[in-house]
């Protein structure tokens, strides 16, 4: 399962790596509810996870690693293992400063669609409309304009990078960075496939700048890390308390020490430092309901356009969203993404429908941070899910509901209702769902929820009852209406 969920994230993983071990640093805590501090099963599960989690360190010889959960609107664990520096023995902590890499993409997606909201823009605009000197060799002479949604999912065909830079660690400048691109042939056409693009979300930030009027660092630090309080993040500056960056682990054991790269150009796709606890705060924002406003930085309704499935991977187990890598595992939706620079990999995971996200940011090149994200999540996030979810309503059971069981007849054939052990369920009695019925959720005053595993019918709506005369006459599913045949 782990290895699943590590090659399901993409991570962009450049570079090299170093040796040694130490205990984890103090627990961060946040004002957590006292039930959830207290709870006996996240206490298990994160002594279970930091007993996994030194082991790795110890044996994989990782220079150190920062973990986080977080629920809702509070950081409820925060750790750190190992070190920032190995040599001058200084203990990762929760507010150890990053590199970012390519979280920077969500920053750049939430600019747009900020300026969406606007009405400065429409996300099936065409780039070229904001940027006159985009130019590129395209896959097919007759494509469609690439727009500023194809830029933000992935699925413009452009080429992944234009120049070295992964190589040399020379990024290139805005200037350059045109002027490289003008000679690059984009593989696909839009739309074809889902298509990883660092090139892709540079032009992105460079589209912020062009409708904005600020260079791409100002505007998020004045519309995203301003009103999320994340006062320990920045874009592309060699800031104090940085961890030191490592690269892969060499056959003797040791690692490299690796340099500061400036992203320059580029810093819309990778250039952005962190914090755990800063970029908790942004994974904060994604559970938040509401119009935009202070630290709401977009609205439910954005939110949920960046969460969405708006590109498929060709093997349909993965896809994109605005921004968002989207994946499916085990029936559960997970949003993230994932990142990696010379010296530095690290990966958010975020459970929407429990509003758990687990954040883990590492300062070397080697330390696969999409598996520790999914054993933390499994562990740590899934006992915080468990202790932080909320008790549904439940309507009593009447017996008196056994007398809506029976067939019921409409044009388009019958429709059985079966009476079970204190529920009822739909079947067709001619179909072959009888080990996945359909459930009628009391939902009081002898009303039901239509609650079905596809969404074909009517799911959601209302199921009622009409009796006459004592009897059972008539089943309305939404606005439709099945007669009782007689017993």
């Amino acid at each position: 399962m782990s290895s699943r969920i590590a090659k399901l994230y993409t991570t962009t993983l450049f570079v090299i790596s170093a040796v040694t071990f130490a205990a984890p640093s103090a627990l961060l805590r946040a004002q957590a509810r006292p039930n959830l501090a207290d709870d006996p099963d996240v206490q298990a599960a994160e002594r279970l996870f930091s007993a996994w989690m030194e082991g790795q360190i110890r044996w994989r010889g990782l220079p150190g690693v920062v973990v986080g959960v977080v629920a809702d609107q509070e950081l409820v664990w925060a750790t750190g293992f190992g070190y920032a520096d190995v040599e001058a023995k200084v203990p990762m902590t929760p507010a150890t400063k990053f590199r970012m890499a390519s979280h920077s993409k969500l920053f750049t997606a939430t600019a747009i669609m900020q300026l969406r909201e606007q009405g400065t823009l429409r996300l099936d605009d065409p780039v070229s409309d904001y940027l006159p000197g985009f130019a590129f060799k395209r896959a097919s002479p007759d494509d469609p304009p690439i727009t500023i949604e194809h830029l933000l999912t992935h699925s413009s065909g452009l080429p992944r990078e234009a120049g070295s830079h992964w190589t040399d660690y020379e990024f290139p400048t805005r200037e350059e960075l045109m002027e490289l691109m003008s000679d690059r042939q984009a593989p696909f056409s839009p739309e074809v496939r889902w298509k990883y693009s660092n090139l892709a979300y540079s032009i992105a930030g460079m589209v912020v700048e062009s409708v904005s009027g600020q260079n791409w660092a100002d505007y998020v630090q004045q519309n995203i890390f301003g009103p999320l309080g994340m006062s320990s993040s920045s874009v592309d500056r060699d800031v104090p308390g940085l961890a030191v960056g490592y690269g892969i682990r060499m056959p003797d054991g040791s690692r490299a020490v690796m340099p500061f790269v400036d992203a320059r150009g580029m810093g819309a796709a990778t250039g952005i430092t962190s914090t755990l606890e800063d970029m908790a705060k942004f994974v904060s924002a994604q559970f938040r309901m509401g119009p935009r406003g202070g630290d709401r930085i977009l609205s439910t309704a954005s939110l949920r356009e960046m969460h969405r499935v708006r590109m498929l991977e060709n093997h349909w187990r993965s896809g994109q969203g605005i921004g968002f890598s989207v994946n499916r595992i085990d029936d559960k939706l997970y949003v993230g993404h994932g990142g990696g620079y010379p010296g530095y990999t690290t990966m958010t995971m975020i459970q929407l429908d429990s509003k758990v996200g687990v954040i883990v940011l590492t300062n070397t090149n080697d330390s696969d941070p999409g598996d520790i994200a999914g054993q933390l999540m499994r562990t740590v996030g899934e006992a915080v899910a468990k202790a932080t979810a909320a008790k549904p309503t439940v309507v009593a059971w009447d017996p008196a509901w056994a007398r809506f069981a029976g067939i019921y007849h409409g044009r388009w054939g019958e429709t059985q209702v079966v009476l079970m052990n204190e529920r009822l369920v739909i079947i067709n009695p001619a179909g072959s769902d009888v080990d996945d019925p359909i459930e009628l959720e009391p939902i009081g005053g002898g009303e039901f929820r239509y609650v079905a595993p596809s969404g074909g019918g009517v799911v959601g709506e209302v199921v009622r009852f009409v009796e006459e005369g004592g009897r059972v006459v008539r089943m309305i599913t939404g606005d439709s209406y099945v007669e009782r045949v007689p017993d």
